[in-house]
Parts: structure tokens; C-alpha cells; sequence
């Protein structure tokens, strides 16, 4: 299943309040903003108090709600202690953030954003409803070569822990090689929802290959790919001198010329993507992060719940 993004690039207030979001290093600020009034869960078939049965008490931590609070307890102990339920399902979200080089491109468009923050915001957001849910959640992050892990957990200090990783992450370096990233699939062991974001500017290539590797797995795989509006019109300024900046080959300069066979060969690419998702039953969203980041997370929850249902 797959979709592309086609609107338009965004007004001026909305790029002036992304343009704001992107200055924030409060990323719960940010969430909040996102998530007012978005409906949407992670997956289907999740009813608050079905199949719920009582597991145990823990201290009371700021955010939980207030119904869990356990107030005959709170009346003996003189402490706020917090009701906890498992529940049938233990269905894991994993949220996967490609931290390479290239995910620093920025918005010709939009100061302060670029593809990392885009991906970062998103994924938080992620994180945040799946905090909401009850779920466990962890983080997978792919830069520099190596692969970092926030293994999975519940509840609002876990949403802390996912938080400070993902305002921790630099675009450095390239994702790792297939060797690194077959060691480190074993972080999904029962079916998970897994949510990766990236420019998948290579495809295939090992990180595609894992993710692959994870659906066939029996994971729910779902894919965000981020460009920008230049990559996506050709826009660049032309005379102007690029480096890739996981590769060590040289400058390479766009002419007029050049345009329409960039256009060509990168629309190529990515409905490659495209069809090697569809082939492999994998959930695909493309995007441009000029784009409103609501509308965007909205637009690649409903194509995942799409095929829930």
C-alpha cells in the first residue's frame, strides 16, 4: 500500500508556524501542537478497559491520569500510587529514524527545517500517541554508521527517555552496512508496529533490505519518505555547487540543462519505492517537509489504518 503526497506547498501562516516549531527545543510544545484535535490511533481493534486485568502498582510520575490513581491506597499509604494493566495485546510500536547525513538537507522554503527535524517531530508525535495507548514503545535511531536503541517500555518517564534521544540526534555520517543492521534486528522480537522515517535516497540498499527483512517477519512495517519541495520541482539555483554528504566524490553542479533529467531519474527512483513496497505488502507515505507536519502524520496514520481495517 502506498500514497503520494501531492498538495501544494504551504501558505505563508503555516510555514511561518512550522518556521516557529522548528526554533523550539521544547519538543513536547511541539507534540502538543500537532496532536490538538488529531483522532487517530496507532492500530485497530484497541478499546480503553478491554481485556484489561490488573498487574500491579507503581509510584504516581507526572502525566499519568488521574482515573488510574488508586485512592483507597492513597488514603492508607499517604502516597499516590498508580493502578497498572496488562493487556491482551503487547503489540510493540518501534519508531526507526534514519539520523544519516543526507537527512540534514534543508527547506529552500522554511528556515530552520530540515529532513531530520521533520522525521524527529513526526516520530515524537508517534511516541506520544502511542504513550497515550498504553503501549510500549522504543526507538531505533540509524546514523553515523551504527545503530542506537531506547528498548521498549510504557508510560510518561519512557516518553521522557524517547524524547531526549531524539533531540540528541545529529545528522552525521552513513546508515550502517548490512553486517551492523542484521546484528541488531533481534530489537522486535514478538509482532510490532514498526514507523520509520527517511529520505530513502538509496533503494535498495541494507536499510531497505532490513525493513523488508522485518515485514517478512510478520511486523507491521510503515514508511515515511521525506524530500523537499526542491528535490521534488528541481529548484535548485542553478551554478551552484552540491556535495553528497555521505560520499567523497566531489562537487557536482545542477545546470538548466540537467533539470529535467534530475526530475526523470529521481521520480524513477522513487516509485521504485513505491512499487517495492507495494510488492512486499509494506505501508508507504511520501511527503515534503515543507508540507504542514499535522497533515502529514494524519495523511500516514489513516494509510496505515487503512489496511487494518
Amino acid at each position: 500500500m502506498q500514497a503520494t503526497s501531492t498538495s501544494s506547498a504551504p501558505g505563508s501562516a503555516t510555514a511561518a508556524m512550522t518556521a516557529m516549531m522548528a526554533q523550539t527545543k521544547d519538543l513536547e510544545l511541539v507534540i502538543r501542537h500537532v496532536l490538538a484535535g488529531l483522532g487517530h490511533g496507532l492500530h485497530a481493534g484497541r478499546e480503553r478497559g478491554a481485556g484489561v486485568e490488573f498487574s500491579e502498582y507503581r509510584a504516581y510520575a507526572p502525566g499519568d491520569e488521574w482515573r488510574r490513581v488508586d485512592w483507597k491506597l492513597l488514603a492508607r499509604a499517604d502516597r499516590y500510587f498508580v493502578r497498572e494493566a496488562e493487556r491482551d495485546s503487547h503489540v510493540a510500536t518501534w519508531l526507526w529514524l534514519d539520523a544519516s547525513a543526507s537527512m540534514a538537507e534543508p527547506s529552500r522554503e522554511i528556515n530552520g527545517v530540515d529532513k531530520l527535524w521533520f522525521a524527529r517531530t513526526v516520530l515524537a508525535c508517534v511516541a506520544a500517541i502511542a504513550q497515550r495507548q498504553g503501549d510500549a514503545f522504543g526507538l531505533v535511531i540509524c546514523g553515523g554508521g551504527k545503530v542506537e536503541f531506547t528498548q521498549a517500555s510504557r508510560g510518561p518517564r519512557q516518553l521522557q527517555r524517547v524524547l531526549a534521544q531524539l533531540s540528541k540526534a545529529k545528522p552525521e555520517g552513513s546508515l550502517p552496512n548490512a553486517e551492523v543492521l542484521r546484528a541488531n534486528l533481534h530489537f522486535a522480537r514478538s509482532p510490532s508496529l514498526i514507523f520509520a522515517a527517511s529520505d530513502f535516497l538509496d533503494w535498495p540498499s541494507p536499510l531497505s533490505e532490513a525493513l523488508v527483512r522485518l515485514r517478512s517477519l510478520r511486523h507491521d512495517v510503515r514508511l515515511l519518505t521525506l524530500r523537499t519541495q526542491a528535490e521534488v520541482d528541481a529548484s535548485f539555483k542553478s551554478g551552484r555547487a552540491y556535495r553528497d554528504p555521505e560520499q567523497s566524490d566531489g562537487l557536482h553542479r545542477l545546470s538548466n540543462a540537467d533539470r529535467e533529467s534530475y526530475k526523470q531519474q529521481s521520480r524513477a527512483h522513487f516509485d521504485g519505492v513505491s512499487a517495492s513496497c507495494r510488492q512486499n505488502n509494506i505501508v508507504h507515505y511520501e511527503a515534503r517537509i515543507e508540507q504542514p507536519l499535522h497533515a502529514v502524520l494524519r495523511s500516514w496514520l489513516q494509510l496505515a489504518g487503512a489496511r487494518a481495517k
